[in-house]
């Protein structure tokens, strides 16, 4: 549940459309990612604050879990193949860690468009505020992201099913700089053809 009795929340983030921003967490503490309008994907890393080469890694997630699917008590696993944080609550179920980040060129070669806003620099730019500009943007979580595989392993790319409210809940295992952007496609069903705003809250640990 989001916001109980007992917790605090130490900041709240608004992500406006087409933009991203970051945090910093301490052990033990949780952040909820919120879906404020519904059908929003959020682009989401997590790097340790100590040593940034680690950082929450889709491919050995896939492997560590032996899934493509996120579900609660799921850890999101590094390139060192540690545990950052784990997967505490979703309220939607459905989620992707396989696809990269939207860039530059994927509205250049795909849409013609050579300054559409896109998720890769988004999150360059939240993490240049923590020291980590100069850091590669690693494979994202996209969650409330809706991908259908098919019987024969290919895809398709649907509505998501978030709606307005709708949330998923993190907890930082070691201190840990996040970042989420707002998804910037609006001409595919990635975000129902509408990009709009998610919420984060930071809640101090028990």
């Amino acid at each position: 549940m989001v916001n109980s009795a007992q917790e605090r929340i130490r900041e709240e983030i608004i992500i406006p459309p087409y933009e991203g921003r970051g945090a910093l967490l301490k052990p033990g503490e949780e952040l909820i990612i919120i879906d404020m309008e519904g059908k929003q994907v959020g682009d989401f890393v997590c790097f340790n604050r100590n040593d940034p080469k680690e950082f929450v890694s889709p491919v050995h997630m896939r492997a560590s879990l032996s899934s493509i699917r996120l579900k609660p008590g799921d850890a999101l696993y590094s390139n060192r193949r540690r545990p950052l944080m784990t997967f505490v609550e979703d309220t939607v179920g459905k989620h992707d860690f396989f696809f990269p980040a939207c860039d530059y060129y994927r509205y250049k070669n795909d849409f013609g468009m050579e300054d559409h806003p896109n998720c890769h620099d988004n999150l360059n730019k939240a993490l240049r505020e923590f020291g980590l500009g100069n850091e590669s943007v690693p494979d994202p979580i996209n969650l409330f992201m809706n991908n259908v595989l098919d019987d024969q392993g290919d895809y398709e790319i649907h509505e998501p099913l978030s709606k307005p409210g709708d949330y998923v809940r993190l907890r930082a295992l070691e201190e840990v700089v996040i970042a989420c952007s707002t998804c910037s496609q609006d001409m595919a069903p990635v975000n129902g053809f509408k990009v709009t705003s998610l919420k984060m809250q930071i809640v101090e640990a028990n």
